[in-house]
């Protein structure tokens, strides 16, 4: 494993690139920054080298209120949900360009609120503008007018698709970005307004978005920014005026918001965690494999909901397949997130960084033997560090096979046919993602449709913005991008009426 750390001042002593935002007094509401009511603060640290560096107002009861209320007000009326399609998407287009002129200081707050190296973040404002692209390309879906005979020809119903109201976006800290982008740009699209609450660790990133909105042209009211610890997030979930809520997240957090939303019989999607499988077939190409490895199975520093992190090797090829494996991720480097040569950065909290050195504590009390990292001392003096680990000699019942570490942790397990290759891959609570490596994909094909999951990649695996992205079981509820992902923001309105027959001749 190569490392380093290239020294990272404080971005107040004026050492870090390009960061306009630090510490901020501000909430964006009603089409502007507002100071808020209260004075409470959240730190925002910087995971590579344990330094605060930012931080951010708590937003208050009353605080929280007002964005509510500005996006209600935003949307009722002759308001948002009454802009036509083609007026939305122009608008739409806008965002994706304003967004994109933000691109490095927002690539450079991202990696310093949660360690993603830049060669990650730097991509964040190119996604997330070509998420806003394709959704203005679907204007004509939603004018479309949907007309429907009765059965027996007596009468028609136009079926109308109208925005659901306020909805509340609570986005999380591993692509704090595009994955608030992806809610962000249907809900908009549909003629849906907005409160949005990042998470505590990445609330800052979130104000390019902010900004990036009112140079478009969005109308007042129609996106708003609060920050604040998860109590704010609670009252948002519950507040009156909203009217659906869409969380990426933990899984235990999202029982609890799917708990709140069947309480008020409130429309909620959530996007949580994954435990998925990479299936290698007896014939799969180990070299092209480990190049599309890291990507596939510990993607920003294993802070990936989808990636495979368990992979299962028939019992032939199982010893050459770790020896790749763990050349591929022992010879990537790891250290400063600001240097675009690096692959593995560091946990994006002190807590999360405890999460994972515990689970690799328990592969080695379980029996699991590390090829590579392990129980070791971190790379780094300071920060949140942990050293990618890959694991052989795992069994389906270990808990590092089970359970989602959220860390740059991958466990190698055998398999002796494909039945009992199915058979792990689906024995797990989650159900997101999945990937198929073989050189018949054909064979890979036919294979995918056995897999318990939402989404399954052959040979490699990445998210199409014009596709359903859902996760099934433990993994979430509903449905993100492609018209499915729409159509979450959207609700259905019937309204039948008789077909005028022409007058009979008298002639």
């Amino acid at each position: 494993m190569r490392t380093r750390l290239v020294d990272q001042p404080s971005p107040l002593a004026g050492g870090a690139p390009e960061l306009p935002y630090t510490h901020t007094d501000d909430l964006f509401i009603d089409g502007g920054w507002k100071r808020s009511d209260g004075s409470g603060r959240t730190a925002v640290t910087n995971p590579a080298t344990g330094e605060v560096w930012g931080s951010v107002p708590q937003a208050t009861a009353a605080d929280l209120d007002r964005a509510v209320s500005a996006a209600h007000r935003a949307f009722v009326g002759t308001g948002w949900r009454d802009v036509t399609p083609s007026t939305r998407a122009a608008i739409l287009l806008r965002f994706a360009d304003e967004i994109e002129k933000r691109s490095k200081p927002l690539s450079h707050t991202n990696t310093f609120e949660n360690g993603s190296p830049v060669a990650e973040t730097s991509r964040a404002a190119a996604n997330a503008a070509s998420i806003f692209r394709y959704y203005a390309g679907l204007a004509n879906h939603l004018a479309a007018t949907d007309i429907r005979p009765f059965p027996d020809g007596s009468a028609e119903t136009v079926v109308f698709r109208e925005p659901i109201g306020v909805c509340a976006l609570i986005a999380p800290w591993n692509f704090p970005i595009n994955l608030v982008v992806a809610k962000l740009a249907p809900a908009l699209m549909a003629g849906c307004t907005v409160v949005i609450k990042p998470a505590s660790a990445t609330p800052l990133s979130i104000r390019f978005i902010a900004d990036a909105a009112a140079a478009a042209g969005l109308p007042s009211g129609v996106l708003n920014v609060i920050t604040g610890p998860s109590a704010i997030g609670d009252a948002l979930v519950r507040h009156p005026l909203v009217s659906k809520v869409a969380f990426t997240g933990s899984t235990p957090v999202g029982r609890s918001i799917a708990a709140t939303c069947g309480e008020l019989l409130r429309p909620v999607t959530l996007e949580l965690g994954g435990k998925s499988s990479a299936l290698l077939l007896p014939d799969v190409d180990l070299d092209a494999l480990s190049r599309v490895l890291i990507r596939t199975c510990m993607r920003n520093t294993g802070q990936t909901c989808y990636i495979s992190t368990r992979m299962l090797v028939p019992a032939e090829r199982y010893a050459e397949a770790v020896d790749m494996v763990t050349a591929t991720i022992a010879a990537a480097p790891q250290g400063d997130p600001l240097d675009p040569a690096t692959v593995f950065g560091p946990s994006a909290t002190s807590a999360q960084r405890d999460t994972v050195v515990s689970y690799i504590r328990s592969g080695i009390a379980e029996g699991a033997r590390p090829t590579t990292g392990g129980d070791v001392p971190p790379p780094f003096d300071r920060g949140f560090w942990v050293t990618p680990t890959v694991f052989a000699d795992v069994t389906p019942d270990m808990r590092i096979a089970r359970e989602e570490i959220f860390g740059p942790v991958l466990s190698i397990l055998r398999y002796s046919s494909i039945d009992e290759a199915v058979t792990i891959a689906n024995d797990t609570s989650f159900g997101l993602g999945g990937t198929i490596f073989s050189t018949d994909d054909d064979a890979a094909l036919a294979l995918a449709g056995r897999l318990d999951t939402g989404s399954v990649g052959i040979n490699f695996f990445a998210s199409n913005h014009a596709a359903p992205f859902a996760g099934r079981h433990d993994s979430g509820l509903g449905t993100e991008f492609g018209p499915e992902g729409l159509a979450a923001y959207l609700q259905t309105k019937s309204v039948h009426r008789r077909i005028a027959t022409a007058p009979a001749s008298r002639g």
